[in-house]
């Protein structure tokens, strides 16, 4: 009989601004806090010398490091995976907290050798409470698992960023995340976790990418990010980071999961807001109605202005031409 061995695993934390200095300091506790300790954890600094100094004299059982790479977040995760020297590589926000058993349920999954990489659920903590109009189906816009996701362990296209991790030969083998993706300071590009994960399963037939809803971390979100004008932001940005993805793998694998999500979840939100308004005289079911079909309407325009950019612009690495376009509906 073989016996499972626990693979070995560094957490990654990314960041870029002392204002998440209080936050930053709550996940590494919750790190430290594990029933599965990592061999290490790395805190890679994106371009910021007087944070990485602050916390070179404040921290002393990380590994704090500073990005070698690009500005932004994809190129201070691939410093983690450059730096790593174990298993599995694991990745948390600077504003995520993990649960005590978080790391034990995501190894538990690399016992299939066939798992490629195994993300958990995120859970929003609202700095000043949700808004009446913010509905659970929308909540992918502030980084957390959304309702509709699936409640119970099983295969997915790609895991959420704030809670994942990979193969560290995974990684390698793909050459690491896109440094076209991916939030770039304080604009909210993304999708770079989904073209990494679609890319890993297109080298490896046969693999699988795992969500596993018991792997809990809990997102701070601050009120900015839960007001009306920030919703239709992140969604044209969602829709911008779309068409990046879908010219690098194809509009088939890069829009799937997004078309069920469309077809299924959205419409029973708008309904079941209209109810709310109309039979139990609830206004935020009204906004709640409303701010799906904006959030709709937002990231469709941001993925055709995509798409058009990238008729224009076709060299995947260019993201001028993107950044430009996110401003234009700031």
């Amino acid at each position: 009989m073989t016996t499972f061995r626990r693979p070995t695993v560094t957490v990654v934390i990314c960041t870029y601004t002392e204002d998440r200095w209080a936050n930053l300091l709550d996940v590494i506790e919750s790190v430290r806090a594990q029933t599965v300790s990592p061999q290490e954890v790395l805190l890679v600094i994106d371009h910021n010398i007087d944070l990485y100094e602050r916390l070179l004299s404040v921290v002393d059982d990380v590994t704090v490091v500073q990005n070698t790479g690009p500005q932004g977040l994809s190129g201070a995760r691939n410093t983690g995976v450059g730096l790593a020297d174990t298993d599995i590589v694991a990745f948390l926000d600077d504003d995520a907290e993990a649960a005590p058993n978080w790391l034990e349920l995501l190894l538990a999954m690399y016992d299939d050798p066939d798992v490629l990489a195994v993300g958990g659920r995120v859970e929003p903590i609202w700095e000043t409470g949700r808004p009446g109009y913010f509905g659970e189906e929308l909540d992918w816009i502030v980084g957390c698992s959304h309702l509709g996701m699936p409640r119970v362990a099983c295969e997915v296209r790609n895991v959420i960023g704030a809670n994942m991790s990979f193969r560290l030969e995974v990684l390698r083998q793909v050459g690491g995340f896109n440094l076209a993706l991916g939030r770039q300071g304080a604009i909210p590009l993304g999708c770079e976790e989904t073209e990494i994960c679609i890319r890993s399963k297109m080298g490896s037939p046969g693999s699988r990418i795992v969500y596993e809803p018991a792997a809990v971390v809990r997102h701070h979100v601050p009120t900015n990010r839960g007001t009306f004008r920030y919703m239709l932001s992140r969604s044209w940005s969602e829709g911008l980071s779309k068409a990046q993805v879908s010219q690098v793998v194809g509009h088939k694998r890069a829009l799937g999961p997004e078309r069920r999500y469309v077809r299924r979840v959205l419409p029973r939100a708008v309904v079941s807001g209209l109810y709310d308004w109309g039979r139990n005289g609830d206004p935020g079911g009204l906004g709640r109605a409303g701010a799906v079909l904006s959030v709709l309407a937002f990231t469709a325009a941001g993925y055709l202005r995509g798409r058009r950019l990238a008729h224009v612009t076709p060299r995947v690495g260019s993201t001028a031409g993107i950044e430009a376009a996110w401003r234009d509906v700031q």
